[in-house]
C-alpha cells in the first residue's frame, strides 16, 4: 500500500519535466535493478541507424561547455537520445533543473535529452545499463571533448563495419616494465591498445557484461575502479578485449577539440581558439600528466590482469581515415586496407 503514493510522485516528477523535453531523473526513483535480465531490451529490436550519448559530468564549472557540446550532438541526424550522466551527488538539484531548461531552449526542439543526477560518483555508473538506450551503438564521451559532425559520422560509420570492436579518436597503450616485471600505462607512436573515453564507440550490450556479468571476479575489478576513482575506461577495453580478442580502432578527425588539455589551448590558422586540432586529433602525450596518475592508472592494468588471470588486451597499428590525402587506413570493400597515396 505504501509503494502507490511514492510511484505517484515520480510520475508526476516524470511528467513536469518530460513536458519540457528534457528529463530530469535520479538513480534513487529507480524502481528496477539495471542488471535485471528480464530488463534487457532484446538485441534484434535495438536501433541500429542512430546512437546514444552518454555524457559524463561532475564539475559545475563546466556546465557552459557542456550545453554547448550536448547542442552538438542533438543537431546529428545520427543520435537518437542523449543522457547526461551527473556523476556530483552534492549538486544542488536546481542547478540541474536550470540545466535542464538550458539544454531545452538550446537544441531547437531535440527531445531526447535526459539529465540523470546519479546517486554516487563512482565512475562505474557510466557503463550502468539504462532502460533510456535503444540503440545498438552507444557512445560514451567526457563533457570536454568537441567532435564536428563529420568526424561523428565517420566514426559511426567505421563502428557500424566493426561492431564488437571499440572506436573512437583518443588512444593509449599497456606494456610491461620488464626490469621491475609490472605492466604500465604509455602511449606508443606507432601502435595501441586502450581506447579513451574521451570518445568511445561501443555495442550497448558491452555495458551489461561490464556492470551485470562476469561474476565475483568483474565485481571485484569494479571495486578497483571505485577506490582509484580511476580506469574505468581500462576496465572497459579489458571486457572487450577479451570478448573479441582484438585491440580498438583508431579512426581520424576532421576537427576534434579536447578542452580538458591545456596544450591544445593554441590558435589556429584562422584565429580561432576554439578550433584545436585540425586534420586529426593531437597525440596527447603522457609527459605532462601527473605521474601519479600514470603509475595508478598501471597499477590499475596490473590488478585487472592478476584478478582476470590474463591479459586481454591486444595491440592495434595505423588509423582509420576518410581520405586518401591522409596517411592511414581506409575502408574498402567493408575491410580496412592501408590508403593508395598515389
Amino acid at each position: 500500500m505504501n509503494s502507490l503514493p511514492t510511484t505517484i510522485v515520480i510520475l508526476t516528477f516524470l511528467f513536469i519535466f518530460c513536458s519540457g523535453g528534457v528529463h530530469v531523473l535520479s538513480l534513487r526513483t529507480l524502481l528496477t535493478d539495471p542488471c535485471n535480465p528480464n530488463a534487457q531490451q532484446d538485441p534484434r529490436t535495438l536501433i541500429s541507424d542512430q546512437l546514444t550519448v552518454l555524457i559524463n559530468g561532475y564539475s559545475e564549472s563546466r556546465i557552459p561547455l557542456l550545453q554547448s557540446i550536448v547542442t552538438t550532438y542533438a543537431a546529428s541526424s545520427l543520435v537518437l537520445s542523449i543522457l547526461v550522466l551527473w556523476g556530483n551527488p552534492s549538486t544542488p538539484s536546481q542547478t540541474l533543473s536550470q540545466l535542464a531548461r538550458n539544454l531545452t531552449d538550446s537544441s531547437f526542439g531535440f527531445s531526447g535529452i535526459s539529465v540523470i543526477h546519479q546517486a554516487s560518483d563512482s565512475l562505474n555508473n557510466r557503463f550502468l545499463p539504462r532502460p533510456e538506450i535503444k540503440t545498438r551503438a552507444v557512445l560514451v564521451c567526457d563533457d570536454d571533448v568537441e567532435v564536428d559532425p563529420k568526424s561523428l559520422e565517420f566514426a559511426f560509420r567505421m563502428w557500424g563495419s566493426n561492431p564488437d570492436r571499440l572506436v573512437g579518436f583518443f588512444v593509449r597503450s599497456h606494456d610491461i616494465d620488464l626490469s621491475r616485471k609490472e605492466w604500465i600505462y604509455t602511449v606508443h607512436p606507432d601502435k595501441y591498445s586502450i581506447m579513451l573515453t574521451k570518445f568511445m564507440l561501443l555495442k550497448s550490450e558491452y555495458l551489461y557484461r561490464y556492470s551485470c556479468a562476469g561474476g565475483p571476479v568483474m565485481a571485484s575489478m569494479r571495486k578497483i575502479v571505485d577506490k582509484a576513482q580511476n580506469c574505468e575506461d581500462l576496465l572497459m577495453n579489458f571486457v572487450v578485449a577479451d570478448e573479441v580478442n582484438a585491440g580498438p580502432i583508431l579512426v581520424g578527425a576532421e576537427r576534434v577539440r579536447d578542452w580538458g588539455d591545456a596544450r591544445n589551448d593554441h590558435e589556429d590558422g584562422d584565429g580561432d581558439a576554439r578550433g584545436g586540432l585540425t586534420g586529426e586529433v593531437a597525440q596527447v602525450g603522457l609527459s605532462s600528466r601527473k605521474t601519479k596518475h600514470r603509475t595508478r592508472r598501471g597499477e590499475c592494468i596490473s590488478e585487472f590482469h592478476r584478478m582476470l588471470g590474463r591479459m586481454p588486451l591486444r595491440f592495434s597499428y595505423g588509423k582509420v581515415v576518410n581520405s586518401v590525402s591522409e596517411q592511414g587506413l581506409c575502408q574498402k570493400g567493408g575491410k580496412l586496407a592501408f590508403c593508395d597515396q598515389s
